[in-house]
């Protein structure tokens, strides 16, 4: 009999779920849609809902996993929007004060066909718009960045943590130059 998810310890896990990138596909567009659909269901009126990360980026190689971003205005009530995602299928990952992640789509056997994360924020905690938009519209630094992460793959294949730290500062520093070019554009 094998382990559930949480039993296993982070190196399990991360055998079980390596770092992997492949070329861009059509098909993330259409599965972050049917999840947008399925999200404006339960979520307040008011919510926005974003495809941000790599598989946001028509011109780059990324993991296959589709990141959403969902905001939520301050006067939101978390738990109850908790318990909607757990109820179409998220499991809780994390929290902060101001922040709950899930994902969807990692089973006992490796990921499913479809992997999601979603980030639950409040409205304007949001950089990962900016970079995103950064990327789509300066293609030369979606390739650096791309050029980077492949780099980074194989040497953190089984290590989440070390591939997302890897990444920050690229990411710091082109998200600081989109906010200077975009100004408010997200708040």
């Amino acid at each position: 009999m094998s382990k559930r998810l949480s039993e296993m310890s982070t190196e399990e896990l991360w055998q079980l779920f390596p770092i992997f990138l492949t070329a861009h596909q059509d098909c993330w567009e259409q599965w972050y849609s049917g999840e947008e659909t399925a999200l404006k269901k339960i979520l307040p009126p008011n919510a926005r809902i974003n495809h941000i990360g790599s598989t946001s980026v028509n011109s780059i190689w990324a993991k296959p996993i589709i990141d959403i971003l969902v905001e939520a205005s301050t006067e939101a009530d978390f738990e109850c929007i908790k318990a909607s995602l757990i109820d179409i299928g998220f499991t809780f990952m994390s929290r902060s004060s101001n922040r709950i992640s899930f994902n969807k789509g990692y089973t006992e056997n490796g990921f499913a066909e479809k992997v999601f994360h979603l980030h639950l924020r409040y409205v304007g905690d949001n950089d990962e718009l900016y970079f995103r938009d950064y990327l789509r519209e300066h293609t030369e630094i979606a390739k650096e960045y791309e050029k980077m992460k492949l780099e980074l793959w194989k040497k953190y294949e089984h290590d989440r943590d070390g591939y997302t730290n890897a990444k920050t500062d690229f990411i710091a520093k082109y998200t600081e130059h989109a906010k200077q070019e975009y100004g408010s554009r997200y708040c």
